[in-house]
């Protein structure tokens, strides 16, 4: 019982400690607007990424927290996404808004939230995504970037 309550008191700071230096790993601190000198209708307070380091083969979650002066509608918006591999044009998607947040948007903080299986055999190595938001009208309500990293860990063979 002695060398439990020892064990306890040597393991419980050990894995607070791990958790202190993992959790911000989960977020990507380096968000950037497309243009620093835009004044966007949707402003983006950060992007937290699951599994991070991605999985190859596994499912991930983009989640982007964002807040808004004025109601969006939602109707016709879209969500294009544009990711480069070291700095090389390898994918881009488009989705309507409504898929990835509840519509309409009001006025005030939402979230986009996007999921998606990445084929095993994606190499690893350090990525980045461009996302922009469009209204209905096609008006650029927000543009963001960031960089996130897939893992060696995961293989075909984990599929």
């Amino acid at each position: 019982m002695e060398m439990m309550i020892q064990y306890n008191r040597f393991i419980a700071p050990i894995l607070l400690l791990s958790l202190i230096l993992v959790l911000p790993l989960a977020v990507a601190k380096d968000v950037r607007y497309c243009d620093t000198r835009a004044e966007y209708d949707v402003k983006v307070q950060g992007v937290e990424i699951s599994p991070n380091p991605i999985a190859r083969g596994k499912p991930a979650t983009f989640s982007i927290a964002a807040t808004t002066g004025a109601a969006i509608d939602g109707g016709g918006g879209k969500l294009v996404i544009v990711v480069s591999y070291f700095g090389w044009h390898i994918h881009s998607e488009t989705h309507d808004l409504c898929d990835e947040t509840s519509c309409p948007v009001s006025t005030g903080d939402f979230v986009v939230s996007h999921s998606q299986v990445l084929p095993g055999y994606t190499p690893p190595g350090s990525y980045s995504l461009k996302m922009k938001m469009l209204d209905a009208n096609k008006h650029e309500l927000t543009c963001i970037g960031f960089d996130f990293s897939i893992g060696f860990a995961s293989s075909v063979a984990d599929v």
